[in-house]
């Protein structure tokens, strides 16, 4: 049995205020969740005791919800608390991930799915930032930007083009022909050069340290921040990198640091490659990306860096379920 909670507010205490808000409540909760109506058990409303002149259960009947059991029961004054509020609990037959809806004066008890925010998820390479991120942006049906794949791909286009990655002036000249671009298709990003989708190709072993490389450089992370916030600006968005709420998003909603050790992250990437088919040595593979820590660190500009505001977490000893939760908590508890 799932729960799917809701809630929204009228402007006064009246009849055909109440109908229309419970309407388009349960219809907006309905079409968020791909409901059919016989998948819903029961509706259970509550109501602040400023609300007297018809049952919200009453309007969900009249508003086609009558094919489940229907409850409802006044609130408690509370000093302070919202007035003409009406909160509802759908109790469904349907093994889905609630999405919940707050509508008018209620968006305000949920911020975090009822206005626009962004999360900065910063971390050393191997740390699980981005599983983290893709799985905190489905369940909040925000959008993802992995900002990772950006330099990823100015980098493939450095060793495809025989740019030497060690010349800074080189580098700059490059990132005048880059032709980059994010696309989102079926709530996935495609990061393309020049048109073409190399989304896979950034992903080879090869791609990984020239990034890092490529990513020191002021030239290439300028061009590439001034996408990521023009894009943060306009929606709802999780970001995973190294100097997201520290440079990036300096003023993002969330900030968490996901860490774990080295020898944990090496694992991970090397059980991560494996199964992809790589032939790579775990050996390598830590040397790797203990030289990555130290480069990301080392560079002036922007290096890799836990905002002071952020929350860490290590996920050394964690599932990604464990820490998706923990991080949804520690969100929930600052709202």
């Amino acid at each position: 049995m799932i729960v799917i909670r809701g809630a929204t507010t009228i402007e006064r205490d009246d009849a055909e205020e109440i109908r229309g808000a419970v309407k388009e409540l349960l219809e907006q909760i309905e079409n968020r969740n791909s409901l059919a109506r016989s998948e819903i058990v029961s509706i259970v409303f509550s109501s602040t005791s400023d609300i007297h002149s018809y049952y919200p259960a009453k309007a969900a009947r009249e508003a086609g919800f009558e094919s489940c059991s229907l409850f409802s029961a006044m609130e408690p004054e509370i000093d302070g608390g919202l007035k003409f509020c009406i909160r509802v609990m759908l109790f469904i037959e349907k093994n889905v991930t609630p999405h919940h809806v707050y509508l008018r004066g209620a968006k305000s008890l949920r911020k975090d799915i009822s206005q626009k925010f962004n999360v900065a998820i910063d971390g050393p390479a191997g740390s699980g930032k981005s599983t983290l991120a893709k799985a905190l942006a489905k369940d909040y049906k925000i959008l993802y930007l992995d900002t990772g794949a950006m330099y990823r791909a100015c980098a493939l286009y450095a060793l495809e083009h025989g740019v030497d990655l060690a010349n800074e002036s080189a580098v700059c000249d490059m990132m005048q022909k880059v032709d980059l671009s994010v696309v989102y298709q079926d709530g996935e990003q495609h990061t393309c050069l020049g048109g073409k989708d190399v989304s896979s190709e950034i992903r080879e072993p090869r791609v990984s340290m020239a990034a890092s490389v490529a990513s020191k450089y002021p030239c290439v992370r300028v061009k590439m921040v001034e996408k990521q916030r023009e894009i943060a600006g306009k929606m709802s968005c999780v970001l995973d990198g190294r100097d997201i709420g520290s440079f990036v998003l300096p003023d993002a909603d969330f900030k968490f640091y996901l860490t774990a050790s080295a020898e944990v992250r090496a694992r991970r990437r090397f059980d991560e490659l494996k199964a992809k088919g790589y032939d790579v040595n775990f050996d390598d593979l830590k040397r790797e990306i203990e030289a990555r820590d130290l480069q990301d660190s080392a560079r002036e500009f922007s290096p890799l860096k836990k905002a002071d505001d952020a929350i860490e977490i290590d996920s050394s000893e964690m599932t990604a379920e464990q820490v998706l939760a923990e991080i949804k908590k520690r969100m929930q508890e600052k709202i």
